[in-house]
């Protein structure tokens, strides 16, 4: 069996190895808060491709789509460890770091409250638990809560791929790689081995491979044919 893996082919697709569990996953608002609902039950298979490029016909797999437009899939993210690029911000009771890479999933926004917010006033329980909720579930991994021991507090998660979809604002976003899944670039070399980021596949980010939150400027949409609601 492949070990689990994304390798990321020269203008091309993802390549993924090692039986990773992929869902489609719709981001919800619910009241004041955002949450995730399941969506539409994908094929499972050992070793698998998605889209890059974002114009895909049988989205979120590789149809060879980027080969036709001409897709170019240069990668231009800074490798420098996310703890060594953060800024990080100082709460009473609570730090955050930001590496500032958003998928705009809005889920650092809770009950009228931004996760910045929710720090700089945690000497209140209830902003200081809302705090670590809003770091916790920022799918891009820009936001991590450090406790004051230097603790920094991430959510367990088993690897797995998720296709985002935004019930919202009618878009299809990118795709929320979680549980340290590890990400080779088109020259060979790895990431940062991380629990949470966002991988880009509406082909427009400025930060490729990550999502920069483009599908939002394009209104990207896949309609995923084969599959039913």
């Amino acid at each position: 069996m492949d070990s689990i893996k994304i390798k990321i082919l020269k203008n091309g697709p993802y390549l993924v190895t090692g039986g990773v569990p992929l869902r489609e996953k719709r981001i919800v608002v619910d009241g004041d808060i955002y949450r995730y609902e399941e969506g539409r039950p994908l094929p499972q298979s050992e070793t698998y491709t998605l889209c890059r490029c974002g114009k895909s016909k049988n989205a979120p797999f590789c149809d060879g789509a980027h080969t036709a437009c001409g897709f170019d899939g240069t990668e231009r993210a800074d490798k420098t460890p996310y703890a060594e690029r953060a800024e990080r911000l100082s709460g009473p009771r609570l730090d955050l770091l930001d590496d500032h890479r958003c998928a705009y999933a809005r889920f650092c926004h809770r009950h009228g409250k931004d996760a910045w917010e929710l720090v700089e006033q945690s000497d209140d329980a209830e902003n200081y638990r809302e705090a670590i909720i809003a770091s916790d579930e920022c799918p891009a991994g820009r936001l991590t809560a450090i406790l004051k021991d230097g603790t920094l507090h991430e959510p367990e998660y088993e690897p797995a791929i998720e296709v985002l979809q935004d019930e919202e604002l009618g878009l299809s976003c990118g795709l929320f790689v979680k549980g340290g899944i590890p990400i080779e670039s088109a020259d060979g070399t790895l990431y940062e081995v991380r629990n949470r980021v966002v991988l880009c596949r509406c082909g427009e980010s400025a930060n490729m491979p990550f999502c920069d939150a483009s599908h939002v400027d394009i209104k990207f949409k896949d309609e995923m044919p084969g599959f039913k609601d």
